[in-house]
């Protein structure tokens, strides 16, 4: 005997391909219902997942460029700050070699007055030991002591006066 069943398909998919139209429709019907559903869903709601997006994009430019200004601002201060802070090490390095310039001068001075005070006293103690050898010299020869010249008296020239 010859079994006559197995030359039949038993897959479904098989028998459903034998209607491709019936299946398109079906499908066809299904998207249908599916976009229209979507469509009732977003006007019911009133919220559109592409509007929210180019609402949330537009946010997200706003805020960048609003950062992005901040750095800008942020930008110039710090700029701003450190052309004063060079500014100040300026003037604060001038003030230094003015200073050392200054602090030259004054050791100049003072070593020049140092000089001159060693030279003054140099120049008293040659007057001293001067003075001293003179000193010296005289306590070691005999003091010459002057006579009074003798004045003569009223009295002695009347009496020589009268004489005569």
């Amino acid at each position: 005997m010859i079994d006559l069943a197995e030359d039949k398909p038993s897959n479904p998919l098989l028998r459903l391909g034998a209607q491709p139209i019936a299946l398109t429709a079906a499908a066809l019907v299904l998207l249908i219902v599916g976009v229209t559903s979507i469509a009732i869903w977003r006007a019911y709601t009133g919220a559109a997942p592409e509007t929210d997006r180019v609402v949330a994009s537009r946010q997200l430019q706003v805020r960048t460029a609003q950062a992005s200004e901040q750095l800008v601002e942020k930008t110039k201060g710090l700029e701003a700050t450190q052309q004063e802070s060079i500014d100040q090490l300026q003037v604060v390095q001038d003030q230094l070699q003015t200073m050392k310039r200054l602090l030259a001068s004054q050791q100049a001075d003072t070593k020049r007055l140092s000089e001159q005070v060693a030279n003054l006293n140099e120049s008293i103690d040659g007057l001293r030991q001067s003075f001293a050898s003179a000193r010296a010299t005289e306590a070691d020869s005999p003091s010459v002591t002057r006579r009074k010249p003798v004045r003569h008296h009223a009295s002695t020239r009347k009496r020589g006066g009268s004489r005569g």
